[in-house]
């Protein structure tokens, strides 16, 4: 993992008060790169791609048009969904990921889960990993058009009643960035275990190595969270 970097003079993110939190699943909670490359790998093999091709952080179906013509695009990706939800080996919690959400689930935060995967592949993840599930979980099969257009993030702010301007969204990926940034969303924290910290910090608001470098504090009385350095 890479050396914690928190860009001046944008750090004053840590401290800020936020009515939501709006977390990315894989990269940034859930280590789960092992069998996305193993998935995709066979994917790209299957189906004559090149696997530097690939890359992280966008929806399968997004990935699967970039990459085939219309008429391979539907099985394409009904058979990276199979093979993603089926391997579900050497899925781990990323370290501060669990203490993080008992932190903002304790205080009755509002949070929610917003990822590129598939509903299915969520919750395969979840179950793998038996991270702790907040009431909102946004995922590509709730939206027409996933990461990095803005959807994901207007749903997720939607579905807690919050306005996008007054969430925090938690990301690894510069796609998710690019969502967040997109939706309006008021802040974005960016951990460095997929993409290195300058690359990040050109759209997030503070970079840190991990999630185990923050943590919450949630106000009883107004519900608004607060991400502090650990």
């Amino acid at each position: 993992m890479a050396t914690t970097s928190v860009p001046a003079p944008r750090s004053a993110l840590l401290g800020r008060a936020f009515a939501g939190v709006l977390l990315d699943l894989d990269g940034t909670l859930v280590d789960s790169i092992a069998s996305v490359e193993r998935s995709w790998r066979t994917w790209a093999a299957e189906y004559g791609v090149d696997p530097a091709r690939l890359r992280h952080g966008v929806t399968a179906a997004n990935l699967v048009a970039e990459l085939l013509p219309p008429e391979q695009r539907a099985a394409a990706h009904d058979r990276i969904v199979a093979l993603e939800v089926a391997d579900v080996a050497g899925i781990t919690l990323l370290p501060g990921a669990a203490e993080l959400l008992d932190e903002l689930g304790d205080g009755g935060a509002r949070v929610a889960i917003v990822t590129s995967g598939s509903r299915p592949l969520a919750e395969a993840r979840l179950a793998a990993t038996g991270l702790r599930r907040p009431d909102v979980v946004v995922t590509a099969d709730d939206v027409v058009r996933g990461k990095p257009g803005p959807e994901p993030y207007l749903v997720a702010a939607r579905e807690l009643d919050v306005e996008p301007a007054d969430c925090v969204a938690v990301e690894d990926a510069l796609a998710g960035l690019v969502s967040a940034r997109d939706a309006g969303v008021g802040g974005a924290l960016a951990v460095t275990t997929t993409t290195p910290a300058d690359e990040l910090a050109a759209l997030a608001d503070a970079v840190v190595g991990g999630l185990d470098e923050v943590r919450a504090t949630v106000d009883r009385g107004t519900g608004s969270v607060r991400l502090l350095s650990r």
